[in-house]
């Protein structure tokens, strides 16, 4: 699949393969792999799929990968979700569509209040990871590590795909890929929100 990809941030398999810190085994797996398309396809055919979400949500710019985590989320998200968790989520898609620092700042808030344990908290917390600052507001700028956003979008990812019916969870997985992958190739990543 080289070239196929408009919407890579990272395209080092090795730096790729560091970031998402793979096991030794899924490491063995992409030996002398150097294309992120490749990469992707010997993970989910070697059992990886995890390891797939997390390469791909490292690849992708944070503004993309954010939405990737906000279309997951809204894939699974169950009809009784918190008034928290839809606020982060909802801050953390508005934040996509408009960057502005107020709604990565709002969208944390949510997921704080919500306590870090769903899909759409962790959207929240890769908005905020995705600004210039971790600071508080007027105060000296603290710089986000270049991975915290695609850890907190894979953290999003991996719940989305895990809540629920675990009989679900390869299949869910796959489509979470394929949208990612429609992502990377520039597309909407949009799902189908899943019937519970």
């Amino acid at each position: 699949m080289p070239g196929t990809f408009t919407k890579l941030a990272v395209s080092d398999v090795a730096t790729l393969m560091s970031r998402a810190v793979l096991p030794p085994e899924a490491q063995t797996t992409l030996q002398g792999c150097t294309d992120v398309g490749d990469a992707l396809d010997r993970l989910q055919a070697a059992g990886f799929a995890f390891e797939a979400v997390r390469m791909l949500a490292h690849a992708l710019p944070k503004r993309e990968g954010v939405w990737w985590a906000c279309m997951c989320a809204s894939n699974t998200a169950p009809r009784d979700l918190s008034d928290e968790d839809e606020l982060a989520l909802e801050n953390a898609e508005q934040w996509v569509r408009q960057q502005k620092d107020a709604l990565r700042r709002e969208a944390m808030v949510h997921a704080e209040h919500g306590g870090f344990t769903t899909a759409e908290a962790w959207t929240g917390v890769a908005a905020f990871w995705s600004g210039d600052s971790l600071a508080p507001p007027g105060e000296r700028e603290i710089p986000p590590l270049p991975e915290q956003t695609g850890t907190a979008v894979a953290a999003a990812v991996t719940l989305a795909s895990v809540r629920g019916d675990g009989k679900q969870y390869a299949a869910r997985l796959q489509r979470f890929l394929d949208s990612g992958r429609n992502i990377l190739s520039g597309g909407t990543g949009r799902m189908p929100a899943e019937t519970n």
